[in-house]
């Protein structure tokens, strides 16, 4: 059996109106510091966003959860973070905001392979 590590994790949400606090989990980032890992899986469920809010923006809610998965893989993708190690993206993409793509509490648990562990989160809490 391969060595098990310490990782965290998130949950992204949708909440397509901010004053309702109705909410969607729509994606997990993962961050495993003995691995110098952290990653993004996203999934939109369009019928759910749209069942919250008819009207909402779904190219921008798109845009944003994307964004996520870029400042996980780093590179030019990851904006004004490229330059920063995994422990401060994952932190910067954790960290408290109101807007319509949100972080939940962040969680840990232990995990031979965080690629894998991010696939099963999605799986079990996204899709």
């Amino acid at each position: 059996m391969s060595e098990r590590m310490v990782f965290e994790y998130a949950l992204l949400r949708v909440v397509p109106r901010v004053e309702r606090g109705e909410c969607f989990n729509a994606g997990v980032v993962v961050y495993c510091r003995a691995r110098s890992f952290v990653g993004a899986l996203t999934h939109l469920d369009l019928a759910k966003l749209r069942a919250l809010d008819p009207a909402a923006d779904t190219t921008g809610v798109r845009a944003a959860l994307h964004a996520v998965e870029g400042v996980c893989r780093g590179g030019d993708a990851a904006g004004q973070a490229s330059g920063d190690d995994p422990g401060r993206r994952f932190r910067w993409l954790v960290a408290p905001r109101s807007t319509v793509v949100q972080p939940g509490p962040v969680h840990t648990g232990l995990t031979a392979d965080p690629q894998a562990e991010l696939e099963r989160l999605v799986q079990v809490l996204v899709r």
